[in-house]
């Protein structure tokens, strides 16, 4: 398999490993490449790989076991337990932890940048909110992924402190959880353009207060709406189920 192309990396990622489960005939249950074995397939760096994978496994696609490997998952398993609701359930210690360091951290990085960020560093942030907001149209989660990453890591980098940006870094390729899955709940993308630009405009305005208000706000809401999102599908999922066995009854 040729190397990915780095456009749209995580796009890439995700369609390549998509594409070898068909191709090469892997099956629900199978267990699938490992993550060291997929980084020289198709000659990417580890952190892209996880995130890709993080990805395909809140769609459902592949689950991966600690200490065991990346395994197909058995479709028939999704009809009980939505692919998304079953990985917010099983991951909501990680999740919680991975908002609790970012409420730490974000709304006062929105803070400091809202009195240290240059002219400069406030067109940056301007340009990743549209860049998000033009994303937003095309419907494409991957894309929407990135371009939230951007736009946090943007805020921190105008905080003028090089080892909060450092921290935002490495958040953004490490601890992917909450970005993946807010932003698979599709009634975050224009609630998040909303607070995108709120905190935008807080930091355009030199009103530290506000721009960490509206950052722990726009944290605080991803984590509500992921999770009233998995108990509606979930709710949606069990309603479904007893209609079908009603109906299979009759």
């Amino acid at each position: 398999m040729r190397p990915i192309k780095r456009i749209r990396l995580s796009d890439s990622i995700v369609k390549a490993i998509e594409d070898m489960v068909a191709e090469e005939g892997f099956l629900p249950g199978d267990k699938f490449y490992s993550e060291n074995e997929l980084v020289k397939i198709l000659k990417v760096g580890r952190s892209s790989i996880r995130e890709a994978v993080r990805i395909l496994e809140v769609r459902g696609k592949v689950s991966v076991l600690q200490g065991k490997g990346i395994f197909i998952s058995p479709s028939s398993r999704y009809e009980e337990n939505p692919p998304f609701t079953r990985w917010v359930e099983d991951n909501e210690d990680s999740l919680r932890d991975h908002f609790e360091v970012r409420l730490i951290l974000e709304p006062k990085m929105a803070e400091r940048a809202a009195s240290h960020a240059t002219d400069e560093d406030i067109e940056v942030i301007q340009r990743a909110h549209t860049a998000f907001s033009q994303d937003l149209a095309t419907g494409n989660v991957t894309a929407l992924i990135g371009a939230d990453k951007v736009f946090h890591r943007c805020v921190a980098r105008a905080t003028g402190n090089r080892t909060m940006y450092s921290l935002m870094k490495t958040m953004t390729t490490s601890l992917s959880e909450g970005w993946v899955t807010s932003l698979h709940v599709p009634a975050r993308w224009k609630k998040t353009v909303l607070e995108h630009g709120t905190v935008l405009d807080a930091i355009r305005q030199r009103e530290g207060k506000r721009a960490k208000e509206s950052m722990e706000r726009h944290l605080l809401n991803a984590m509500e709406d992921i999770r009233r999102s998995a108990e509606d599908i979930s709710l949606e999922s069990e309603v479904r189920n007893a209609s079908d066995n009603h109906a299979r009854r009759e």
